[in-house]
């Protein structure tokens, strides 16, 4: 179960590298506005840090398995 969760993990995070990637690229050639997309993208990985941290605080501390 473990190890489907990390591949899973493993291909999201890929795919938001390579997205970001071109991203960055289209910005840079200036083919898109890049500061607006930068903004919305920070804000974007802020809100996903936030949330991760409180599920890794809700799988951690509240719904800790103790039959170890």
């Amino acid at each position: 179960m473990m190890a489907n969760i990390k591949k899973i993990a493993a291909y999201v995070l890929t795919g938001m590298v390579i997205i970001l990637t071109i991203l960055a690229l289209l910005g840079i050639w200036e083919v898109i506005s890049f500061e607006d997309v930068i903004k919305k993208i920070l804000t974007s990985l802020f809100v996903i840090f936030i949330s991760s941290v409180i599920l890794l605080f809700i799988f951690g501390v509240v719904i800790r398995d103790n039959d170890k």
